[in-house]
């Protein structure tokens, strides 16, 4: 036995217990689910591909070529280079440990000749190729913008040397800064493309699309009502092909039975609370209802099967009062006494037992001595089990089922609740309510 324990006690005919059925509560807990945006990398890689023009740069300069002893003379010469800087490769972009990375091939090919007539005979030319990266760290702003933080590098595998008479001159210096312009104009486009995003409206849509009541179950009918009340940002996640930023919605998880709860007007989408390391986890009660008569067929059925001498059972009852469940036996007279009722009421706990799948009675007894009914009892208290697991399972997977579906505008709802524990145990009206915790995710999803 574990859990709950209602402790009982006892009453005989004449002081039969009255009928007072716990009130229950809509089950509400503290809980967070998770808003997500995602991006396919790929598109987005040909999207900044689109903003990069194929000639990177066009050199045109004059730089001393040729400065050297010849026959005692000292010969100093300009030469005129010429050349480009393109893109020569597919833009590539992958994300690893919530960061972005981009790199392109870029490939340079540049020409000098003696910039007047009596030099015009010094040739020389080079190739050289290059690999770009850019590295982003996006982080949202606490007003909503999404900063990318660039950071980037270049290396080239093959440097722009040109050999004139044989002087090697290097013209890094000429090709960098002008590949260095290019890099910030596309940063510039990059950041405005990421403000275009406008994640706070579609943050704004995910945070009214968490207040639509969801129905977790059709039988019984089970509704799940989330009351929102705080944001955060949840970081950024990437592989291969997908950048991912989340949100963690921070709020109530309601959860009643019966017919759909009315509508929660939504609340504006509030300011942007402080980063949190990852969305929390969705925390429900799946409540597990075993009806009355499905505990009376049970007992009867101990009974019937264990007879005891001297002692039959004509009828039964079942019902709760005041935290406890009762139970009504209506015993056989002796031929020669009256006809006259013989109820006698017996008193006890419920338990979840220790498998955690099933309830059980506890602690039975009885006002009035009887020396039979205590072997009744026993007979009750050691047998009577009522399997609720299948019921729960049932129930889990109906809420699963229900929490994977499409939304409006784009936006789709996945959930899965997995681990459960016992929250509490109830005796209403129509029966034994087994409340468990259930603890999963749930995540209102924009994008791929």
């Amino acid at each position: 036995m574990m859990a709950v324990v209602l402790w009982s006690t006892a009453a005989a005919a004449s002081d039969k217990p009255p009928l007072a059925p716990d009130a229950v509560a809509p089950f509400t807990t503290e809980s967070r689910i998770s808003a997500a945006v995602e991006f396919g990398l790929p598109a987005l890689a040909s999207k900044i591909e689109q903003s990069i023009p194929r000639r990177l740069a066009t050199i045109d300069e004059r730089v001393a070529c040729v400065n050297r002893r010849v026959i005692g003379f000292r010969v100093q010469a300009n030469c005129d280079v010429d050349g480009y800087v393109e893109r020569s490769g597919r833009v590539s972009i992958y994300g690893r440990d919530g960061r972005v990375y981009g790199s392109v091939p870029i490939y340079g090919a540049l020409e000098a000749q003696g910039a007047n007539r009596f030099t015009s005979r010094i040739r020389g030319e080079t190739e050289a190729s290059a690999t770009v990266e850019a590295e982003a760290r996006p982080r949202l702003t606490k007003d909503w913008a999404l900063a990318l933080n660039f950071s980037d590098r270049f290396s080239w595998s093959e440097p722009p040397v040109m050999r004139v008479l044989g002087r090697e001159i290097s013209l890094t210096k000429y090709a960098e800064p002008r590949i260095r312009s290019q890099l910030a104009k596309i940063r510039s486009r990059a950041n405005a493309a990421a403000r275009s995003l406008d994640l706070k409206g579609k943050a704004a849509a995910a945070w009214r699309h968490a207040f639509d009541p969801i129905a977790l179950s059709d039988t019984p009918p089970v509704w799940l009502q989330l009351t929102p009340q705080a944001v955060s940002f949840a970081g950024v996640s990437a592989d291969s092909k997908v950048l991912r930023g989340s949100l963690e919605l921070r709020g109530s998880a309601m959860t009643t039975v019966g017919q759909q709860p009315p509508a929660v007007e939504a609340a504006p989408l509030p300011p942007l609370g402080n980063e949190v390391s990852a969305p929390g986890e969705l925390d429900v009660i799946l409540p597990v209802r075993i009806g009355y008569d499905v505990l009376k067929q049970k007992l009867s059925d101990i009974l019937a099967a264990t007879p005891i001498a001297g002692l039959a059972v004509r009828d039964l009852d079942i019902y709760p009062s005041s935290g406890k469940l009762i139970i009504g036996l209506r015993l056989d007279k002796p031929s020669d006494e009256p006809a006259t009722e013989n109820w006698v009421y017996v008193s006890a706990g419920v338990v979840v037992a220790a498998d955690g799948q099933s309830v059980a009675l506890s602690d039975l007894a009885v006002i009035t001595p009887n020396d039979q009914l205590a072997l009744l009892i026993t007979n009750l208290q050691d047998k009577a089990r009522i399997d609720f697991g299948p019921a729960y399972q049932n129930l889990l997977k109906a809420a699963n089922d229900k929490l994977n579906r499409p939304l409006q505008n784009g936006f789709r709802l996945e959930g899965h609740l997995a681990s459960a524990k016992l929250e509490k145990l109830y005796l209403p009206a129509d029966g034994v309510v087994v409340a468990m915790r259930a603890t999963g995710r749930l995540r209102i999803l924009y994008g791929m």
